[in-house]
């Protein structure tokens, strides 16, 4: 364990010259170039504080034997060459030059070296570099930008290692020091920062610093592109970084559309409590959808006023139809939209016009075909009149605290604490169904879509001040603004549970990157450490997402790490513990007087330690006595059960007699996490369904999902604080 507070890191207000950077990135520009050749990226970095070693720039043979004599000898020397960023595969490094006779050598061969590799390249000349100590540990300080999240500093072990491990993990900039040593300890390597195989641990105070540092030029510079400092030699006294790669952008930056959040709420609150809700293209005609979405507003409760819109229609089931929006005397909070979507933006000026804050729009045939002109002019309209637009190209929503089914899908009415979103139709299919199905009660099922304005961290802006909803779950293909999500998600997860499926695990940008950090910066890599740095569960599966969203509002948040497994089979004992690895939980270290404790109840061939081993012949009893043992033993925080069906205990009585002991310690204010495995005949399916209803998450056939959905929820628990030491 690394201590933190002894770590000796440069504080952020450490001297920086802006005026040098500037100088140097104009002159890039000027020159029409992205690429900062090696001096220049020197200025650079000294202007920041940013540790590089002595060097100097050589024009000629004799000049590099100067220059390496100076600054002492061994040096390392270098092509210095916009048109060659990659120096090693163009021949354009030599290491180790120990005398003036090697240094004129040198100078010559990489010369020779790099015309042959690019004969048109513009040479600069030789960079001469004083050559750090051998033993040190190769680091890797990066950035890049992405165009979900933005400026993104990435660390690593550097050097081949960082080609070889891929080990990299991904931070937004700008971090600070507590942010950038929780970077270097997060990494999976990260061990071998602290020496091994006699090898002594590095000053990690010093990466650090040069992390902040790094995020700050970024901060500062937002033209730097791709930023790498590969291989960083850190040692027990400091970090120096070896060579420096810099890469901008100087194209105008389109800044995206953030509304401030009382703002975001505003128009939220209105669109999901809306006192009228308007269908544009409502439609008397069964099997469209302006008609569906009717008779779901009708059919689902839905105690507003319903208002259809249709050119030609006097009233459309049973209720009064106007020609126009306009024509409406009373105020819309939401205007659905069934029509076409050439059709849309007339209408659109229309509701804008009439003062509506939300639009729902329904109808496809906008970016996701191929006309995204079409969509730009929607949502142009759409911002004149300050309309919120929910898609295009969705289903609708539910919000069934309001019996609201805005909706052309079939109506829904399981109220319960759970908000869920999805970017995909299909998947909105599968929510209402397994929702449905396990009677999962739902507040919200929201679909996305083309998300052209509406998107998830709006969701998340309105859910978190939701009383109605306790947990979120979102499918997604993309973040159209990752960082936005980001700042969102880090405030909202400490409050509710925010569960995130992100589909779409490709790798974006490899072959283009001009860094190691843009090459090796999967995207998936990003959104894996960019949500759980803001505390959300990332779900591996459409199934994971939706067990999670219904387990996780269900489990009590625990109080420790230590889980103990009971069970009366011992190869569900087995299979639970590889689980409970697999979802970091921590298994319990038996105490000696616990032990002795749970052996009074267990017959002598059954096993203690824990998994707690009651073997499958036992009566009803041994269950309850264990499981009691384990709730009232304050140093337990975490039980999970792995049932075996007996004739002994049939299925349906286990789940009596535990919902008996878990009654009985919540009567007396004990209430930990209990997850369940039953493994038998299709008998344990109804006894987990009613265990499940009492608060105890239990699965059939499965030793693996319910570890995975206690594992979500203790992932919850430590992000938002919950669990101390």
């Amino acid at each position: 364990m690394v201590n933190q507070a002894a770590l000796k890191i440069k504080p952020r207000e450490t001297a920086v010259d802006q005026a040098t950077v500037r100088k140097v990135l104009d002159g890039v520009k000027a020159d029409g170039r992205t690429s900062l050749t090696a001096p220049e990226a020197k200025l650079v970095c000294d202007a920041y504080d940013i540790p590089l070693p002595k060097e100097g720039l050589a024009k000629s043979a004799d000049e590099a034997a100067k220059l390496a004599g100076g600054m002492g000898y061994p040096v390392v020397m270098k092509i210095v060459s916009a048109d060659i960023l990659h120096k090693t595969d163009a021949g354009g490094v030599i290491v180790g030059v120990k005398s003036d006779a090697e240094a004129r050598a040198a100078h010559d061969t990489i010369l020779a070296n790099a015309r042959k590799y690019k004969a048109d390249a513009k040479i600069e000349g030789i960079q001469v570099q004083q050559m750090l100590p051998t033993g040190a540990t190769e680091t890797l300080v990066g950035a890049i930008t992405d165009p979900s999240f933005g400026k993104l500093v990435a660390f690593g072990l550097g050097g081949i290692l960082v080609e070889v491990l891929k080990d990299l993990t991904f931070r937004l900039a700008p971090v600070d020091e507590a942010q950038a040593l929780e970077m270097i300890g997060s990494i999976k390597a990260q061990e071998m920062l602290d020496g091994v195989r006699g090898s002594e641990a590095v000053d990690r105070g010093a990466l650090a610093s040069i992390l902040v540092q790094v995020s700050a030029l970024l901060d500062d510079f937002p033209e730097i592109e791709e930023l790498d400092l590969n291989p960083v030699f850190a040692t027990k006294s400091g970090a120096t970084a070896v060579d420096a790669r810099i890469v901008c952008n100087f194209e105008a930056r389109v800044e995206r559309f953030r509304p401030d959040q009382d703002a975001i709420v505003t128009a939220m609150k209105r669109i999901f409590h809306p006192k009228a809700v308007a269908v544009i293209g409502a439609s008397n005609e069964a099997g469209k959808i302006g008609n569906s979405v009717m008779k779901n507003l009708i059919n689902g409760g839905y105690k507003g006023a319903i208002v259809p819109v249709h050119p030609k229609a006097d009233t459309i089931e049973g209720i009064k139809a106007y020609k126009s929006i306009l024509d409406y005397d009373g105020v819309v909070d939401v205007a659905v939209f069934a029509v076409p979507a050439k059709l849309c933006n007339g209408a659109m000026d229309e509701v804008g016009r009439k003062g509506v804050p939300g639009a729902v729009m329904i109808p496809s045939g906008f970016a996701e075909s191929g006309e995204p002109e079409l969509q730009d002019e929607l949502l142009a309209t759409a911002r004149k009149h300050n309309v919120r637009i929910m898609g295009p190209n969705i289903y609708g929503f539910y919000y069934t605290p309001e019996n609201l089914c805005a909706t052309f899908c079939t109506a829904f009415d399981v109220k319960g604490k759970a908000a869920l979103s999805s970017q995909s139709g299909g998947v909105g299919m599968s929510i209402i169904g397994f929702a449905r199905s396990t009677k999962m009660g739902v507040s919200a099922i929201v679909g996305l879509g083309n998300k052209s304005d509406l998107d998830e961290d709006d969701l998340l802006t309105f859910f978190e001040q939701d009383p109605n909803t306790s947990v979120i779950a979102m499918h997604c293909e993309d973040l159209k603004d990752g960082r936005a999500f980001s700042e969102v998600a880090q405030r909202v997860s400490k409050k509710k549970p925010v569960i995130v499926l992100k589909a779409g695990r490709t790798a974006y940008g490899a072959k283009a990157a001009a860094s190691h950090t843009g090459a090796l910066a999967g995207n998936d890599k990003i959104y894996d450490d960019i949500l759980k740095a803001s505390g959300v569960i990332r779900a591996p599966s459409l199934r994971g997402m939706l067990e999670y969203a219904r387990g996780v509002q269900v489990l009590p948040a625990p109080k420790g790490e230590n889980v103990l497994i009971i069970t009366g089979a011992g190869g569900s004992g087995v299979l639970l513990s590889d689980a409970c690895f697999d979802n970091g939980l921590t298994l319990m270290k038996m105490p000696d007087d616990l032990d002795a404790a749970f052996r009074k109840f267990i017959p002598p061939f059954g096993a203690a330690g824990n998994p707690v081993d009651i073997t499958g012949g036992e009566p009803p009893l041994t269950y309850q006595n264990t499981v009691r043992l384990g709730l009232n033993d304050e140093r337990i925080h975490a039980l999970i059960l792995g049932y075996w069906h007996t004739i002994v205990t049939p299925p349906l009585v286990f789940a009596d007699k535990m919902i008996e002991v878990v009654t009985e310690a919540r009567a007396k204010g004990i209430d930990k996490p209990i997850v369940a495995s039953l493994v038998g005949d299709v008998e344990v399916e109804k006894a987990c369904e009613k265990l499940y209803d009492h608060g105890i998450v239990a699965y059939p056939y499965t030793t693996e999902t319910p570890v995975e959905v206690l594992g979500a929820k203790y992932k919850w628990a430590r992000a938002a604080g919950l669990i101390k030491g």
